[in-house]
């Protein structure tokens, strides 16, 4: 069945030009262009009137796991905002589940009207001082790149390992490259000769990049930067001036992590293109970021434009200053209109590997003293300080008194924080100190802590620490905050501890309460207290991270003492 979209301005990716004209569409697929096509060449006609006809967004890097929602949800959310593919990387309920895990998203990512392709984990675990769930070597994902949907190898987080050539992650990379697959990088910070090593192995962009100087070294040696705007890390202010001229070719949009509260309150792909116009930049290029350029880079035939023989995935945006989206149509079909997403049906998974995500909590109940630092006096420690809307943390040094309150210093900033091994029950506990919270009372936990995803809490008191990381193990994961022994608000995650089997709309609900909580205890308006908190225990960013053995200097790549 012919379909025609008559009366629309055309955005011309190829060239950036905008064009009046119509589309007509056989089946799933584009076979004509212009104002020549009528009534007559279709069987179906829908009148655009005057709007104009974009290709169908495409998100380069993401975490669905980090939305909290099952695939199903994220794309009922995030369909009507205009995005019809994703490249995800299930690296967070690999870290979880393994094989498992990464099984699960794929059959539960099925069927959409949300083309989801994946980049394979590369990193399970993050490092070799990581304890997750599972650990998964080069024979391990092999098998996946026969999948059709998979198109690449996920980011490469183990940079040292690559720069100074572990062999175990070489495998990796190779193995991908042979399959023609494209490799996906994380490389905070790096280089000069390290970076140059890091991208001879074969490594094609990264989504780390926050100072356009960073940027345009990657550039320079032929990687492509995705510009990363998600919940916790905000870079795109800090990169505009790479949507000019000879940047902005080489350029992806992308979420990375999103929560559902800000998916469902501001959007998704759609709302980075607005926050870049807002700014003064043009909406044409940032399409052309998250279409034509994405569909390019991860070797997607046929996808991102809207040309004859390309797939009839295309929004409908009202003007280009609000990038308000009014249709989408995937394969051809109408599946959202006017901020809702059609009616379709839920994939089915497998009952052994939905049982499997759902009882992956294995940890003894937690006590007081779990949370005690043995020490006493005053001694000079590592703190780790946050900084706000960024994934890298400093290392700060300073005088801790541990005969008043542990070494818990609200006055200062100084909470007490642990990060508890909660995949085999192996009682190792992390402890340590973090600024930046601003927490003056009660505590928070959760069991989302990238990318093991092991049991993290922060608290102004233990017996608070207690009762919110008791709770996470009761609800088999989750988020909580509490204080004085009452629980303020929580998110139950009981897939893999990662995900909720709710509907968006609760999820939204359940996550906005929980962030807000942190406020009520005291904590300054963090853009996302929770999602930073998450970050702490990830020792592949700089400089100072949390891991279940202690703290890790991630500059050095090892483990060091809490006290100096």
């Amino acid at each position: 069945m012919k379909k025609l979209l008559k009366n629309g301005f055309v955005i011309n990716v190829f060239t950036g030009e905008i064009e009046k004209a119509n589309v007509l569409i056989d089946e799933d697929k584009i076979i004509g262009v212009g104002d020549y096509y009528t009534d007559t060449d279709a069987d179906v006609v829908d009148d655009i009137e005057g709007k104009y006809i974009c290709p169908g967004f495409i998100d380069g890097h993401i975490h669905i796991e980090s939305s909290f929602l099952t695939p199903c949800e994220f794309a009922r959310v995030c369909v009507p905002h205009g995005t019809t593919a994703v490249i995800a990387d299930c690296h967070e309920i690999a870290n979880v589940c393994g094989n498992d895990g990464i099984n699960y998203m794929i059959e539960a990512s099925k069927g959409l009207p949300l083309d989801v392709y994946f980049a394979i984990p590369s990193c399970v675990p993050a490092t070799d001082f990581d304890e997750a769930g599972a650990r998964l070597e080069a024979k391990d994902i092999e098998p996946f790149y026969s999948n059709p949907r998979v198109v690449g190898l996920g980011e490469v987080m183990n940079y040292v390992g690559v720069v100074f050539g572990d062999q175990k992650v070489l495998d990796k990379v190779n193995s991908a490259l042979s399959h023609n697959l494209t490799v996906n990088g994380h490389a905070p910070l790096l280089s000069g000769r390290e970076l140059d090593k890091y991208v001879s192995a074969g490594i094609r962009d990264d989504h780390e990049t926050t100072s356009v100087e960073e940027a345009q070294e990657r550039i320079r040696k032929g990687q492509r930067v995705m510009i990363r705007q998600g919940t916790a890390a905000r870079n795109l202010e800090s990169l505009l001036p790479l949507f000019d001229d000879p940047w902005a070719s080489r350029c992806l949009l992308v979420s990375d992590d999103k929560h559902p509260a800000e998916l469902v309150a501001n959007g998704h792909i759609d709302e980075i293109i607005r926050l870049a116009v807002r700014s003064g930049k043009s909406a044409i290029t940032g399409i052309k970021m998250v279409t034509i350029q994405a569909a390019e880079h991860f070797g997607l035939k046929n996808i991102g434009a809207v040309a004859p023989s390309y797939k009839a995935d295309l929004v409908v945006l009202d003007n280009l200053d609000t990038l308000n989206v009014c249709k989408v149509y995937k394969n051809g079909n109408k599946v959202a209109e006017n901020g809702k997403a059609l009616d379709f049906e839920t994939p089915e998974v497998d009952a052994r590997l939905d049982s499997v995500v759902r009882n992956s909590f294995h940890i003894n109940e937690i006590k007081k003293e779990d949370f005690i630092i043995n020490a006493s006096g005053k001694k000079s420690c590592r703190v780790i300080e946050l900084i706000i809307n960024q994934l890298i943390t400093n290392e700060l040094i300073t005088e801790i008194d541990f005969d008043t309150n542990n070494g818990i210093d609200i006055s200062r900033d100084i909470l007490k924080l642990a990060v508890l091994e909660r995949h085999n029950n192996t009682g190792h506990i992390g402890l340590g100190f973090v600024n930046g919270i601003s927490m003056e009372y009660g505590a928070i936990a959760a069991s989302v802590s990238h990318d093991s995803h092991n049991l993290i809490v922060i608290g102004t008191n233990e017996d608070d620490m207690v009762v919110v990381a008791n709770r996470i193990r009761e609800l088999g994961g989750g988020m909580v905050a509490a204080n004085n022994g009452q629980i303020y608000a929580e998110m139950p995650l009981p897939i893999a501890g990662i995900m909720t089997d709710a509907p968006a709309h609760i999820a939204a609900q359940q996550n906005e309460q929980v962030r807000k909580s942190v406020y009520d205890l005291g904590a300054d308006d963090h853009a996302a207290p929770f999602m930073t908190m998450a970050f702490v225990s990830l020792p592949v960013i700089p400089h100072l991270k949390m891991t279940t053995n202690g703290l890790f200097d991630v500059d050095k790549f090892e483990l060091v003492s809490l006290f100096v």
